[in-house]
């Protein structure tokens, strides 16, 4: 049998398996898997490496609009080249529906931002801001249709956040669309007291984020979002959870009998509160939202990654230059919290340092990588089994890794557009060498091989536990 590749004697990993064979690649595709492959002009050698499927990254932030005189860093050229560098070969970027427009607006000016740049495939999550009767009634059930199947609301900030009964309302558009719902959950009310008292006291340092934001208003909104869902009877996604109490609200619920799905990211790991009280403003570079917490709630992500808490670890790469007017230090930001542009990158150091903190350090499994890492945002937004696994069939999205290779995170070797990175200075053990997208190589050592135009855009199913099939 003759293959367009093969990728030969490296140890394949899944989810749920790991075993050494040879892969055969044809059209994009996986065409064989077995002991000894030949057929194919094109070898590459795996040796010492493991071969397991590209990161999907489901929650990431790009060239989206952040407020007067604020600009994104990355836009969908060096976005999904920097997240390529670290080894993912999709990511799911936020459409934002601004006030008054309609969804398919939205859609229409993301995908011209999209379109033709980007290095890896991407799919968008709808951000539902302004949920009219004809938003909720009309386009989502065609939008779900035309393959966008899930969509975010927002119980923080001002401009974004809805009501209860717009969530109610819109939960129940979800529900009858079969579209999955992802919810940010943030007092919002709690959070302006909050700063109230914090300007009051004349504390306006990047410090005051976090206190502003404690663990008690992540906790209520967690509770109270998990609440309307089990009213309305539809699963949702609770993203990028930061500590024990909110986790305890997810797996309450659960005991109830309600579809819940948990997240987490690298932040929740790795920084902590005393990250962002820091001299001359370097606070200003972890200011995100929910905020980082302290070692305890370190150790109780870290054991909810263990224990299944948490199905998904998400960048939540929403990336801000910080020596830039346009980013953190705006004019406005330089004097107080409440303008630093809440949001770090992180897109390409995800997977590194889940393997390297997780893996090496054997907190995880492989077969836990690969499903926390891909497998799982697949099956959950209507990708799989195209894409999140190894199988005759699917996408050839592959990520090589050297699992002995020792680096240094610097920010230059990320190749994002952001001037920074929250994790400079951190060394990791193992690294993605081989970044492939549908059989073509987009990343090798560090260089980025493909071309913008290599990634496409992708339609998707219903989730599965929207549609409780077995997968």
């Amino acid at each position: 049998m003759q293959f367009d590749r093969i990728i030969k004697n490296g140890t394949i990993v899944t989810a749920s398996d790991t075993y050494v064979a040879d892969l055969g690649i044809t059209d994009g595709k996986i065409a064989a898997i077995a002991s000894a492959l030949d057929g194919a002009d094109d070898i590459v050698d795996a040796t010492g490496l493991y071969v397991m499927p590209g990161g999907i990254d489901s929650h990431v932030h790009i060239d989206q609009p952040s407020g007067d005189g604020i600009v994104m860093a990355d836009d969908f050229e060096s976005g999904t080249r920097s997240a390529a560098i670290g080894g993912n070969t999709s990511i799911l970027a936020f459409c934002m529906q601004e006030k008054g427009d309609s969804l398919r607006h939205s859609l229409d000016v993301y995908h011209a931002k999209a379109d033709g740049k980007c290095h890896i495939d991407v799919a968008f999550h709808m951000i539902v801001t302004d949920p009219t009767p004809s938003v909720l009634g009309q386009e989502l059930p065609a939008l779900v249709e035309d393959g966008y199947t899930s969509f975010k609301v927002f119980m923080t900030y001002e401009n974004l956040r809805l009501r209860d009964d717009e969530i109610l309302e819109t939960l129940s558009a979800a529900k009858n669309t079969g579209a999955l719902v992802l919810v940010h959950c943030e007092n919002e009310d709690a959070i302006r007291f909050l700063i109230g008292q914090h300007e009051a006291a004349g504390e306006f340092s990047a410090k005051s984020h976090a206190t502003t934001r404690p663990i008690a208003a992540e906790r209520e909104a967690t509770h109270r979002a998990l609440s309307l869902a089990e009213i309305v009877d539809t699963p949702i996604v609770i993203v990028h959870v930061s500590n024990q109490q909110a986790m305890e609200e997810i797996e309450r619920a659960r005991v109830r009998g309600s579809k819940i799905v948990g997240e987490t990211c690298p932040q929740y790991l790795m920084l902590t509160a005393d990250d962002l009280d820091q001299e001359e403003l370097e606070g200003a570079k972890f200011v995100c939202s929910p905020p980082p917490r302290d070692k305890e709630s370190q150790d109780a992500c870290w054991d909810g990654l263990e224990r299944g808490v948490f199905d998904l670890f998400s960048s939540d790469h929403c990336p801000f230059r910080f020596n830039d007017p346009e980013g953190k230090l705006n004019d406005k930001g330089k004097k107080s919290f409440r303008w630093i542009p809440n949001g770090i990158p992180g897109v390409a150091t995800r997977l590194p340092i889940l393997f390297s903190e997780g893996v090496q350090k054997g907190r995880i499994d492989l077969n836990r990588f690969v499903a926390l890492t891909a497998t799982n945002h697949a099956k959950l937004y209507g990708m799989y089994p195209q894409k999140g696994t190894i199988a005759i069939g699917s996408d050839a999205d592959l990520a090589l890794w050297d699992p002995n290779k020792t680096v240094t995170i610097t920010n230059d070797i990320l190749q994002q557009g952001c001037d920074y990175s929250p994790y400079e200075g951190l060394t990791v053990k193992g690294w993605p060498v081989h970044t492939i997208v549908r059989g073509k190589t987009v990343v090798k050592d560090g260089e980025v091989i493909g071309q913008k135009g290599d990634g496409k855009y992708l339609p998707r199913q219903k989730s599965n536990l929207v549609t409780s099939k077995p997968v």
